[in-house]
């Protein structure tokens, strides 16, 4: 699996697979979430409603992911997954780690090649951007080796500042 580090709007992205840092309610919301529904348009917010109607009744949990159509993106599937609110009273890393292998996992039941994710849980819900990549890095590395690899052959993490990117590419050269 290749692991790719680029700065811009995840919205611009053509992949088989954007990842949505959503709410629970896949409704819809601020940030990368609000940003996928406003520009993917109401084809995707019809197919979370259906979700929400049938499997996701009480919203889709933390570190758990589930597809939609893209709508009017540059990709053919966004895949909605619920990061954790940081804490510093209780470690909640293997939630955000979960965010990743699901939303792989997701992406290999869907037959897709290339993902584009963000920097999940770094915005609102304020989880630190050098834990967050080290992370997230660590997630995805695992997800593309080993017994149960996925079959994703491009990780492209898209970064909305340079700040963001900076980090990511600290994290990624200590890695190795």
């Amino acid at each position: 699996m290749k692991i790719i580090l680029a700065e811009g709007d995840i919205t611009e992205q053509s992949v088989d697979a954007i990842v949505n840092a959503a709410n629970s309610s896949l409704m819809g919301g601020g940030g990368v979430d609000g940003a996928i529904h406003r520009r993917g348009g109401p084809e995707i917010l019809e197919e979370c409603r259906a979700l929400r109607a049938s499997r996701y009744g009480k919203g889709l949990p933390t570190g758990q992911a589930v597809a939609t159509t893209a709508g009017r993106l540059p990709a053919r599937w966004v895949i909605h997954t619920v990061g954790p609110v940081y804490s510093r009273s209780e470690d909640r890393s293997h939630l955000l780690a979960s965010c990743y292998r699901e939303s792989l996992h997701v992406a290999d039941s869907l037959g897709a090649a290339t993902v584009a994710f963000p920097a999940v849980s770094t915005g609102i819900y304020r989880w630190p951007m050098e834990d967050a990549a080290r992370i997230a890095l660590s997630a995805v590395r695992q997800a593309g080796s080993g017994v149960a690899q996925s079959a994703v052959r491009e990780v492209r993490f898209v970064l909305f500042n340079p700040g963001a990117y900076a980090v990511f590419e600290r994290a990624l050269e200590q890695m190795g």
